[in-house]
């Protein structure tokens, strides 16, 4: 039997038990005599259910001596009356939860977790009373409880995991989700020593290549290979496709085209190639027309597109090549933020364009660049390119998950905002931040509550006001933007800083790729010292009715979620619009249409019948002839069922504003119904094919 002696203010209480639980417990007083310390009124009670009954002190002598006894914590009077006795003690550390349920857990360094101030309790009941203190956030998702059941573990303290959701206390340490180290040192070439024309290496501000750009030299770069980049922002992608494309054009192989996502990011490629490159190249901007035409919506530029260099949006040229019009001796194709492939709206666009830019510039050079792409090797071989790798940062990067309501989240950013510019990095930079939000609305307010310094930036604002907030950024006016994370694949700020203030896109969660290119954004070698991501999770927090997930459920699964393959899914819409698109480019040939078809790393579904049936385009042997309205669906990106839509509604009205609203103006229900339907149409196709979908010719080879 095992004796454990407790002190209390009144009196000692004395634990009897075999294993971990007390089979009886006894009070005693003890009191100064001629003879010394001796036991006084002893009561004692077995069990749990019955009342404490008197007994003779001689009863716990005799327990004692018989016992192993242990004290919780050294008490001179209680040691003094067991050496009288000549009974051996020692110490021992237990939980006091434990022991208020009769139930006996000792503890040790390596398992012990602090609690209060000088106290220690076990991992079980130090798991309860955290989530006793997370009752006011309301419900908590099991994977947020997981997380902090492992930072418990991890820091063996209470009081440090409640810190992770108390941004009045804040603090970096309690918060840190994981580190990821920046890459060490490595030996590179110089620029002068590589295979590259003078005229370029003089004009490039580089001296030594950056480990990736080394890499992707080895794999065959300045020898017209064709390749798919992927590595950390800021590790120097675009200046692999700057090699490449000028050593093509000032040898005589022909010209460069650099395709960015979004009109943001073109003009800032835009004036730094002219800036740097103006005098050994004509430099020139595609972006499309846009949609309202005011002034500030269109910059002064060369829009030449004969221009040695062309800098453009994905849409830009695609406009182009469904409008008819040829792209003339290219020999350089460069393809920025590949992922974009994924993109449910636009991912089957870029698709279809790569696969028309292939066979009209048959012999480019194709470079594919992107900082997050699942499964890598497998969208290489889909493109028929070598893969060049680089998984090392040029920046250590820290990711910070805090708990907290959403009336807190601005409070909370204008503190890490402050707290970041206040500092210098050793480039002399002030540390500046990108808080990622998923509205317009959102930016503003957020923008506006965070005070002077803190400016919105989104595809709402004029390209002159877009243009003024990018400038003052990069002057360190700016302590941050604030922006929706559909700009995140153009945002291009030095910032030390990323926040989210949001995990949606809209009415949707971000995915694992999408997470991981916004968090890139944080720290730039030439900036900063050190990159941080910070999550602002909302408990039971929702982005729409429709969601069953909440924000910190889903912001779990982005820190720890991998990246799935990149592979366009096609609708029947988007399968229209590729169709023509490729019939204009290939002239109407239908064997140079499937041989167009043949480059697509997605499938598109089977439309020549219905394109056909509805009188759309018809077939004169091996020739595909469109009518004027499938040249309007190839032109204006249009598929064929919104194509029927608007015949329907001209029908029905001649108000163009009516139209408009009729079909860009659907409810959140309504999109979320066609989906649903979409796929159930989709899967009757697959029953009825019997086998579902025949694979493409490129993947069955």
């Amino acid at each position: 039997m095992k004796a454990i002696v407790q002190p209390t203010k009144k009196y000692y209480r004395i634990l009897f038990y075999e294993t971990h639980h007390v089979n009886a417990t006894g009070i005693v007083d003890l009191v100064d005599t001629p003879k010394g310390i001796r036991p006084s009124h002893f009561r004692m009670r077995r069990g749990s259910g019955s009342g404490y009954k008197n007994l003779p002190t001689r009863d716990l002598v005799i327990h004692l001596r018989r016992a192993k006894v242990s004290l919780c914590s050294p008490d001179g009077h209680f040691e003094a009356f067991l050496r009288d006795l000549q009974v051996p003690f020692t110490y021992i550390t237990l939980c006091r939860f434990c022991m208020m349920e009769d139930r006996i857990m000792e503890l040790s360094s390596s398992d012990a977790i602090s609690y209060g101030k000088d106290e220690l309790i076990c991992i079980s009941c130090a798991r309860k009373e955290l989530r006793r203190e997370l009752a006011h956030m309301g419900r908590l998702g099991r994977h947020a409880l997981s997380h902090l059941d492992e930072l418990l573990t991890k820091y063996r303290s209470v009081d440090r995991v409640l810190a992770t959701i108390e941004p009045g206390e804040l603090s970096f340490d309690h918060t840190l989700y994981d580190r990821l180290e920046a890459h060490p040192v490595v030996q590179t070439s110089r620029l002068e020593e590589l295979p590259l024309p003078r005229s370029f290496v003089d004009l490039a501000e580089v001296e030594f290549l950056m480990p990736v750009q080394q890499i992707a030299v080895e794999a065959g770069l300045l020898y017209g290979k064709d390749l798919l980049v992927v590595a950390a922002t800021a590790s120097g992608k675009t200046f692999i496709g700057e090699m490449a494309g000028f050593k093509n054009f000032l040898e005589k192989r022909g010209r460069m085209i650099f395709l960015v996502p979004l009109v943001a990011l073109a003009y800032q490629k835009y004036d730094r190639f002219s800036r740097r490159y103006g005098r050994i190249a004509d430099v020139s901007i595609i972006t499309g027309s846009s949609r309202i035409q005011v002034k500030d919506n269109r910059r002064p530029a060369n829009r030449d597109r004969a221009s040695s260099i062309i800098i453009a949006t994905y849409e830009g040229i695609d406009h182009l090549l469904r409008c008819g019009v040829q792209l003339h001796d290219i020999g350089t194709v460069v393809i920025d933020e590949v992922q974009m492939l994924e993109d449910k709206d636009r991912g089957h666009r870029l698709d279809g364009l790569i696969a028309r830019l292939k066979f009209s510039s048959p012999k480019a050079q194709f470079l594919y660049l992107s900082a997050t792409i699942g499964l890598p090797k497998l969208l290489a071989k889909k493109l028929s390119c070598e893969l060049v790798r680089y998984d090392d940062r040029p920046v250590t990067l820290e990711r910070y998950l805090i708990f907290l309501e959403r009336q807190q989240k601005i409070p909370t950013e204008k503190t890490l905002v402050q707290n970041e510019y206040n500092l210098v990095s050793t480039k002399g930079f002030h540390n500046q931040t990108i808080i990622f939000t998923n509205s317009r609305a959102r930016c503003h307010i957020i923008s506006d509550k965070l005070g002077e310094g803190v400016a919105p930036y989104h595809a709402g604002l004029t390209q002159e006001e877009r243009r003024t907030v990018e400038e003052m950024f990069e002057k360190g006016l700016l302590k941050a933007v604030v922006t929706t994370a559909a700009l995140a694949a153009g945002v291009d700020f030095p910032a030390s800083q990323v926040i989210f203030d949001s995990l949606g896109m809209g009415i949707e969660w971000l995915t694992v790729q999408e997470f991981h290119q916004m968090s890139g954004r944080a720290g730039r070698p030439d900036f900063h010292d050190l990159g941080k991501v910070v999550i602002l999770a909302e408990p039971g927090g929702s982005i729409s009715r429709s969601s069953r997930m909440t924000e910190e459920e889903v912001a779990m699964g982005l820190l720890k979620g991998e990246m799935g393959e990149v592979a366009p899914v096609y609708t029947l819409e988007q399968s229209s619009e590729i169709y023509v698109a490729h019939a204009v480019v290939a002239s109407g040939n239908h064997a140079a249409m499937m041989k167009i078809a043949d480059n697509l790393v997605g499938e598109p579904e089977p439309v020549e019948d219905i394109l056909l049936e509805k009188k759309l385009i018809s077939r004169e042997g091996p020739t595909v002839r469109l009518t004027p309205l499938s040249r309007l669906m190839a032109e204006h990106f249009i598929g064929v069922e919104r194509l029927m839509r608007i015949i329907d509604l001209v029908r029905e009205t001649k108000d163009p504003l009516e139209i408009l609203a009729e079909l860009d103006c659907a409810t959140d229900e309504e999109a979320a119904l066609s989906q649903r339907t979409g796929k159930r149409v989709s899967d009757l196709k697959d029953q009825k094919r019997g086998k579902g979908k025949k694979p493409s010719a490129h993947k069955r080879r």
